[in-house]
């Protein structure tokens, strides 16, 4: 199968998990269709703005450490072929494929949404999370400017917010977070999945070099904001061997906190992630697959919560122990840092910040 340039899924066909109809390109047309048409346009991103009602998203989740998120865009071009947010895009009929990460949503009145939320009689603070679906710092948060006027918001209202990402883009935004982070009112978490570029080019082919990840990451312990290292994902046979190259790499910078996370395959990444094993990886796409079943109770995959953060198993074990003696060699710990919720102020009419 021929590789998209500068893409990580190789097919963009639909989902089929709710039974919508499917739409196929004619096979004897497809052999007439560039003497007709012309060559096929290669994939450009697109860019839809969404105006949705509201911008902060509440869950009940047992086994994540947050109970709500902001999320300034739906799909990623970073490309991620192990991203387990790709089946979000089923929900609107299009492709957790290539259109996952071609077909992109913009959210432009997010700041001004959180303002409304935050200004609310009932709201309570607690830390909110961002990147946790798709990656806050994606290119075009180079245009958009979104999480800017996000993190500006929650340093005028005092609100606490944790980052997640894998872009060095994220260092645009450096003096606001030193500012934040002077009032304990921030943590960003970089992941890094290996320190090979060119194994980083197939697995996340827009996502920040390996090396510009790890430099980020110095930049912003340098400015005194509260950061670690996230190994993620660990696939095993493919990124586990860099597990303590990474560590070493980001102690280097200075990084003291560490986390890890293995591979997730939900929905329709499994088949994704399959053919893309089958594309780059042949001869071990077997073993690949085999080891993920062996630490997920012999599925591609297990749903169920708690179970689906804490893998199983030998292997499981084995990345478990590699993990925690990489980090006592480092002098690392794990993310602890402590955000401050008691300073919140609520937002007033106009951007005015009220007294109560």
């Amino acid at each position: 199968m021929e590789q998209s340039k500068g893409r990580g899924a190789q097919s963009g066909e639909a989902s089929r998990r709710f039974g919508l109809d499917q739409r196929e390109a004619d096979g004897d047309w497809l052999d007439v269709q560039d003497s007709v048409d012309g060559p096929v346009d290669k994939l450009r991103t697109t860019v839809t703005e969404e105006h949705p009602r509201s911008i902060l998203s509440f869950n009940a989740s047992p086994d994540i450490p947050f109970d709500r998120s902001v999320n300034a865009y739906r799909g990623c071009e970073h490309g991620c072929i192990y991203c387990f947010a790709r089946p979000t895009h089923a929900y609107h009929d299009l492709s957790p494929g290539l259109d996952f990460e071609t077909k992109l949503f913009a959210k432009p009145a997010a700041a001004r949404l959180l303002r409304e939320t935050l200004a609310k009689r009932g709201y309570r603070p607690a830390p909110i999370a961002m990147g946790t679906n798709t990656d806050p710092y994606q290119p075009i948060e180079a245009e958009y400017r979104i999480m800017r006027e996000v993190l500006e918001l929650c340093l005028e209202t005092r609100h606490p917010v944790t980052i997640t990402t894998k872009s060095d883009r994220i260092l645009r935004d450096l003096d606001v977070l030193t500012a934040m982070a002077r009032l304990h009112l921030v943590s960003v978490g970089i992941s890094v999945t290996s320190m090979e570029p060119r194994l980083s080019r197939l697995l996340e082919p827009r996502a920040a070099a390996p090396g510009k990840r790890i430099a980020a990451l110095g930049a912003l312990v340098e400015a005194g904001v509260p950061c670690h290292v996230s190994v993620a994902p660990v696939i095993p046979s493919i990124t586990d061997q860099y597990i303590e190259a990474i560590l070493e790499a980001a102690a280097a910078h200075g990084v003291r906190a560490a986390t890890w996370i293995i591979v997730r395959l939900p929905h329709e990444v499994a088949p994704l992630f399959r053919e893309w094993l089958e594309t780059h990886f042949p001869d071990r796409a077997g073993k690949v697959m085999a080891t993920i079943r062996s630490i997920r109770g012999g599925r591609d995959n297990d749903p169920r919560f708690v179970n689906r953060m804490r893998p199983e198993g030998v292997w499981a074990d084995l990345f478990r122990s590699r993990f925690r003696l990489a980090m006592k060699r480092q002098g690392m710990t794990g993310p602890n840092a402590r955000l401050d919720c008691a300073q919140f102020r609520k937002p007033g009419p106009g951007g005015q910040l009220t007294l109560l």
